[in-house]
């Protein structure tokens, strides 16, 4: 274990959060023991607060974070044409583009940070039953597998496809739960909720091919083969997890809604 943290960082110069282990590290940690833990045993006895100011500030600013950020890498990737699409390495050292590479990149890693505050703000409204395995795993899986990514992998590279859609697919969302916010009926409405959830599920299903694409058919490739194989493992981890929801929370409900009818 101790021997990885030993590998020399693959940028020489470290982005935000992933200059050491430790600041990602114990991040995550009080994560994990607030929303498992410690949350709930100071909301206890406490009423569930009123945050619908706070998660409509919180909601938009995502939607514009998320925005702006998938405008910058779509507008770089398919616009100018800075990288190979059919092979997106990472900038070399001295590349006109690398600061801006790292700017982005940097960019994201600290919004899978942020991202964590949606369990904060369960557990601050007692939405115990949103807490799940899911949706603790994608948290930590996106916030640590992201620094893991820019410390042994270094920025950009095969990661913008990673960023791309992660953010399109999270403008989408928070946009929705702005909406609901403002207007209750559409909380209600299951058509948005479940067309959500498929859009994730796009998301990972396009990730995955991406990444068998790019390993046998782009052979001349540079990007790691196993940063690749997780690209695909996690694929199909996250279209397991979702999918499996997907069919819990509206396909079986849908069927029973059906056969109650016809009964």
């Amino acid at each position: 274990m101790l021997r990885y943290l030993r590998i020399p960082q693959a940028d020489p110069n470290p982005i935000l959060l992933a200059g050491s282990p430790w600041p990602i590290t114990l991040i995550l940690v009080a994560y994990l023991l607030f929303v498992l833990k410690l949350g709930k045993i100071f909301m206890r006895n406490r009423k569930p607060y009123d945050l619908k100011t706070v998660l409509k500030v919180y909601n938009l600013f995502q939607v514009m974070y998320n925005g702006l950020y998938f405008g910058m890498v779509f507008y770089y990737l398919f616009i100018v044409g800075i990288c190979n699409l059919h092979c997106i390495e990472s900038f070399p050292e001295g590349h006109e583009r690398k600061q801006l590479e790292r700017v982005l990149h940097a960019a994201y890693l600290l919004n899978k940070v942020l991202d964590l505050m949606d369990t904060v703000f369960f557990v601050l409204r007692k939405s115990y039953k949103q807490i799940t395995f899911l949706h603790i795993y994608h948290h930590v899986f996106m916030s640590f597998g992201s620094y893991a990514l820019t410390r042994y992998y270094g920025t950009g590279g095969h990661f913008n496809a990673v960023g791309l859609l992660n953010s399109l697919v999270h403008t989408v969302m928070y946009f929705y739960y702005f909406l609901s916010s403002e207007y209750p009926g559409i909380r209600a409405n299951i058509w948005w909720k479940k067309y959500i959830t498929l859009t994730q599920l796009c998301q990972f299903f396009m990730l995955l091919s991406y990444a068998i694409y790019v390993r046998f058919f782009s052979p001349n490739c540079g990007v790691p083969r196993g940063l690749l194989y997780l690209n695909m493992l996690q694929g199909a981890v996250f279209i397991y997890l979702f999918g499996k929801f997907y069919i819990h929370n509206y396909l079986r409900p849908a069927n029973a809604q059906i056969n109650a009818k016809q009964s």
